[in-house]
């Protein structure tokens, strides 16, 4: 017996039946598609939420963001509150170093609390940097921007201080909120708070 002599009218399938099977073979390639899709993206993401703007607190998320970029990773930074100051093309240059309640600091509290201590401290690290051809700030925000690092500022924060859009560096992503920012964070495989 031949083959075709074997399918006979058992192996015969309605129009009905071939549409079905053809539907469920479309979904199976859709679904084996997505998978490849998956696999081969195997770029990892990272996502830092910055909310201090002082001087030592500019550093950490710069540096991460900077360095995970280095390395491949899709980064994003989102700055809310203090941490917007970072951004900030004017305030940045100015951010300042708190002496009062930082254990690291070699100064008493009671001597940090003093009029003028915050500038002074400030300008020793400030000097520390320079000395140690650490880069600045805004080198690291140029830095960032240019390895492709998505630096956020937050929508509600620019409103309740007031500032415009165009008070950021060239590059900076505005009108993103926090249910963006959760979103990047649910996508990620590093969530940092800083």
């Amino acid at each position: 017996m031949s083959t075709d002599t074997q399918t006979g009218s058992d192996a015969t399938l309605s129009a009905e039946e071939i549409a079905e099977l053809q539907a469920r073979v479309d979904d199976l390639e859709s679904e084996l598609s997505e998978v490849r899709t998956e696999v081969d993206d195997d770029t990892k993401k990272m996502v830092i939420i910055a909310t201090k703007g002082t001087l030592d607190m500019a550093y950490p998320p710069l540096i991460l963001a900077s360095t995970a970029a280095a390395f491949g990773y899709d980064v994003t930074v989102f700055h809310t509150f203090w941490g917007l100051e970072i951004l900030h093309e004017e305030n940045s240059k100015n951010l300042k170093l708190s002496s009062v309640g930082n254990p690291n600091m070699p100064v008493p509290n009671a001597i940090a609390a003093l009029p003028g201590m915050d500038r002074m401290t400030t300008r020793m690290m400030r000097n520390k940097i320079a000395d140690n051809d650490v880069a600045s700030v805004e080198e690291l925000i140029e830095v960032s921007l240019e390895s492709g690092v998505d630096l956020q500022a937050c929508q509600m924060t620019i409103d309740l201080l007031g500032y415009d859009e165009g008070d950021f560096y060239d590059g900076v992503t505005t009108g993103v909120g926090a249910a963006s920012a959760f979103q990047e964070m649910v996508d990620a495989d590093i969530q940092l708070l800083v």
